[in-house]
């Protein structure tokens, strides 16, 4: 199984670093230029323009290795499915405000809605297709708990908000690249540990993201838009089911929850207090720039904090 999952990597490493010098232009000449928020930090106004959508590259890089070294296992399937169906639903909202020029996307009900279905899709495959039961594996206690109905009620909670959490966490360079980076080798030891075929998926993810990163990282040549973003939520909220620990989303991708509860507390607070704001922007990685700190700073510390977590949550098992 080691010599396979090397060559996963090795090959969805290989796809990703050759597709990117030959998508990025294409991606210009089409004119499939990123929209900078006028609301945004002044320094990101430099970079409209700026070719997004690039979560394509790694994607078909990520679904190709994984397929061919997969050998049809379910759970890898349903790992790359799902992955490439919430890519489906960002590659549409990226469309919407890259080509049909509606800065907003997918109207906020349409976004959701569909998420909502391939998350109740996802969530059939379980019940149906799987013995996995309710069961939870419970950190640092060595136990599983049946959850029971409450199940199902956490999953589309987890996967909802794993999947905005990552939306969110794109937002500077290299930044959702890096923590996923680090997330996907954690599911990979995982993954030996539990002896799962889904060490095949992880490798093809690591692979994938880091030849992308060698175009997305400061300054970037290529943004991922909400299509490789969204995707890169499905995998970890995937992942992390399919081996029975949703909890240690929580730990692992935590970048993920702070990034989304950091939009929802400015939201609330904004409303509350009539205007006034409670972080200097959001979502947080914004307020930690108009704090001083630079881009590639917030991007290492962030890197940095999920390495840790990680570490904790290989302990925690």
């Amino acid at each position: 199984m080691e010599n396979t999952v090397i060559y996963t990597i090795l090959l969805a490493f290989a796809i990703s670093t050759i597709l990117c010098p030959i998508v990025i232009p294409m991606l210009q000449k089409l004119k499939f230029g990123q929209y900078i928020r006028e609301e945004g930090p002044e320094a990101h106004k430099s970079k409209s323009g700026t070719p997004t959508m690039g979560g394509i590259v790694f994607l078909l890089a990520f679904t190709v290795a994984g397929l061919v070294f997969c050998k049809g296992d379910k759970e890898v399937l349903a790992v790359i499915v799902l992955t490439l169906a919430f890519g489906l639903i960002g590659f549409l909202d990226d469309y919407i405000k890259v080509v049909m020029k509606r800065n907003l996307g997918l109207r906020a009900w349409q976004k959701m809605g569909l998420q909502f279905l391939v998350t109740g899709a996802f969530a059939f495959y379980l019940a149906k297709y799987t013995k996995l039961g309710t069961e939870v594996v419970i950190p640092f206690v060595d136990r599983s708990l049946d959850f029971g109905v409450f199940y199902w009620i956490l999953l589309f909670v987890a996967i909802l908000g794993t999947v905005n959490g990552s939306n969110f966490t794109d937002g500077l360079d290299g930044l959702a690249t890096g923590v996923t980076i680090v997330i996907a080798v954690f599911f990979l030891l995982v993954s030996f540990k539990f002896g799962s075929n889904l060490t095949i998926s992880s490798g093809a993810l690591l692979g994938a993201l880091m030849g992308f990163f060698l175009f997305n990282v400061n300054p970037a040549r290529v943004f991922m838009g909400d299509t490789g973003s969204l995707a890169l939520g499905g995998f970890v909220a995937g992942t992390a089911y399919l081996l029975q620990m949703p909890i240690f989303i929580v730990l692992v991708a935590f970048i993920y929850l702070l990034e989304v509860v950091s939009v929802i507390i400015q939201v609330l607070y904004f409303k509350a207090t009539g205007g006034k704001r409670f972080f200097k922007m959001a979502p947080i990685h914004h307020h930690f720039e108009l704090c001083g700190y630079a881009e590639t700073q917030v991007v290492a510390g962030f890197t940095i904090v999920t390495v840790i977590l990680c570490l904790i949550g290989l302990l925690a098992l």
